[in-house]
């Protein structure tokens, strides 16, 4: 990407003060994460004065093994709210 622009990519880290190591990572989505943000958009729909703690005890109880910051994250990702009173 920077090399592109003339800037290898060793200076471009260097000046951001940035490890060069983070620039080769490739995310890995875990198997079944859309089938688990599916679920999640559901259960929010089906109650919807439910927060992403009682959604995560839900996809517990249903033997889903998440951790409610993963539930946290996509909860925020997929911009679910619970309304206000």
């Amino acid at each position: 990407m920077c090399e592109t622009m003339g800037v290898s990519q060793r200076r471009a880290c260097q000046v951001l003060g940035q490890p060069r190591s983070t620039q080769r990572h490739v995310r890995k989505i875990p198997e079944g994460e859309e089938l688990l943000v599916e679920r999640i958009a559901s259960l929010a729909s089906q109650y919807g004065r439910y927060g992403y703690r009682r959604i995560t005890a839900i996809l517990r109880n249903e033997g889903w093994k998440v951790n409610h910051k993963r539930v946290e994250r996509i909860w925020r990702q997929e911009g679910l709210k619970v309304p206000a009173k």
